[in-house]
């Protein structure tokens, strides 16, 4: 037993660095055909952090365990909310100015509603399905692209200074970039293998349900790069991109991670679960607790950040006091899931 464990520590560690180097490297390729700073921010950070989250979800749909998929993405969302924007207001309290994210924060909103608009309904007002279909999975996607383009829309509004030095690259360098892209690349697709394969063996082992399992021990550890670049960020004080890193990722979780297993899958994916039941929850539990906690603790973001008064504050920010109440959410939801397994 001590096997998968092993495998999937190692696999949790593995895809942690090799997302780094993955990110490190696209930068440097970007850098060298001229992309524009902003846009580079976007694909390379937005795209960075949530890397772990789409390579197991990849993985997981196409090994047809979708459950696992969809836990991910609710999980990540509820971990990167909870844990690193909670450890990171008790480091150091988050101020920034609202015209710089309210508009993303209110964007990440409403695709959260759409999302759970589509589990709950599935554009049917007398169904209650709590599944993703192939359709839904499109209806993500084409807002992931809505979110895309709106973002290279701005980006041409102002220009950003992007901390990654240009220099005359040979060929042979260019060679070296691309060769190591394609290498981490594979270590990131071998690792999301690892804990797709380690985590559905525990679970059966334990009877938890793939859901269940990439609810908690998946999520948290596909959370760890953003927990990574959100410290480094409080540490030097860069309120705004602690903010935006956590913003911008639970958006590509929402629409992208949750797209992918519904694409891939060869069937509807259901959030019914038998092991969900047990006599504690009712059937729909996996819903009503799950993306109830995410949805709740993403409009918590805005009361904290726009909504000085909270708390006794003068100003905007996510003080200690709330990263702490953050800590605590995410203390009772893990002993009601820890209920099921």
């Amino acid at each position: 037993m001590e096997y998968p464990i092993i495998a999937l520590v190692a696999g949790l560690i593995s895809i942690y660095y090799s997302a780094d180097y993955f990110i490190e490297t696209s930068a440097k390729i970007a850098n060298i055909y001229k992309v524009k700073p902003l846009i580079i921010g976007i694909l390379i950070l937005g795209f960075g952090t949530s890397a772990p989250e789409m390579f197991v979800s990849g993985l997981a749909a196409f090994e047809e365990h979708p459950g696992l998929s969809v836990g991910n993405a609710f999980g990540s969302n509820i971990f990167n909310i909870a844990l690193v924007l909670g450890i990171t207001a008790i480091i150091k309290p988050i101020k920034l100015e609202l015209k710089n994210i309210q508009f993303e924060w209110l964007i990440l909103i409403a695709f959260t509603g759409i999302a759970g608009f589509l589990l709950l309904l599935d554009f049917d007002p007398i169904s209650f399905d709590g599944s993703l279909s192939t359709i839904d999975g499109f209806v993500l996607l084409g807002l992931m692209g809505l979110f895309l383009w709106y973002t290279f829309k701005e980006s041409k509004k102002t220009h950003h200074e992007f901390d990654i030095p240009s220099s005359n690259t040979g060929s042979e360098q260019k060679w070296k970039l691309w060769r190591d892209l394609v290498f981490w690349l594979i270590v990131l697709v071998g690792s999301a293998q690892m804990i797709v394969i380690s985590a559905t063996y525990l679970a059966n082992y334990y009877h938890v349900s793939d859901l269940i399992f990439g609810l908690t021990i998946v999520a948290l550890g596909t959370s760890i790069p953003e927990l990574a670049v959100s410290v480094r960020g409080a540490v030097r004080k860069q309120h705004e991109m602690v903010v935006g890193n956590i913003i911008g990722s639970n958006i590509f979780n929402t629409v992208a991670v949750l797209a992918i297993p519904a694409l891939i899958s060869t069937s509807d994916i259901s959030l019914i679960s038998t092991s969900d039941v047990s006599g504690l929850w009712p059937t729909y539990s996996v819903f009503f607790l799950d993306f109830g906690v995410m949805l709740f603790l993403t409009v918590g973001i805005g009361l904290f950040l726009f909504v000085p008064g909270i708390g006794g504050k003068k100003t905007h920010q996510i003080s200690q006091v709330e990263g702490i109440f953050f800590i605590f959410v995410l203390i009772v939801y893990l002993s009601q899931r820890l209920l099921l397994l």
